[in-house]
C-alpha cells in the first residue's frame, strides 16, 4: 500500500552530519504520523523519531534528542531526518515508515545504511 524509499546514508566520522530522505507514496499514503526507525547489527529495530498530526508535532528517542531533527514536506510527500553530532552508536540501517507498534508494521523498505566511524 505504501511505498517507502530511503536515501542519504553513508559513511561519516564521529561528530559529522547526514540528512536522510524518505520518499513515500501509495494509494493509502498520508504524510501524517511518520517516523524514522533504525536497526543496528545484532539489535532489534527501534523508534528514532516521529512527526505526528496536522501540526507536525515531533518526538525523539532519548538517545538522539538534541542531535536529530525529523521534518516533512507535505507537498512533496517527503520525510527527512537531519542527523548532527553523529556517534558510533548511531550506526544502523535507518528506515522510514508510519508511526506505530513496530511488530505490527507489515512492510519495510530497503532502508539506508548509516555508518559512523573514524
Amino acid at each position: 500500500q505504501v511505498q517507502l524509499v530511503e536515501s542519504g546514508g553513508g559513511l561519516v566520522q564521529p561528530g559529522g552530519s547526514l540528512r536522510l530522505s524518505c520518499a513515500a507514496s501509495g494509494r493509502f499514503f498520508s504524510i501524517n504520523d511518520m517516523a524514522w526507525y533504525r536497526q543496528a547489527p545484532g539489535k532489534q529495530r527501534e523508534l528514532v523519531a516521529a512527526i505526528t498530526g496536522l501540526r507536525g508535532v515531533t518526538s525523539y528517542a532519548d538517545s538522539v534528542k538534541g542531535r536529530f531533527t525529523i521534518s516533512r514536506d507535505n507537498a512533496k510527500n517527503m520525510v527527512y531526518l537531519q542527523m548532527n553530532s553523529l556517534k558510533p552508536e548511531d550506526t544502523a540501517v535507518y528506515y522510514c515508515n508510519k508511526g506505530g507498534a513496530i511488530h505490527l508494521i507489515p512492510y519495510w523498505g530497503q532502508g539506508t545504511q548509516v555508518t559512523v566511524s573514524s
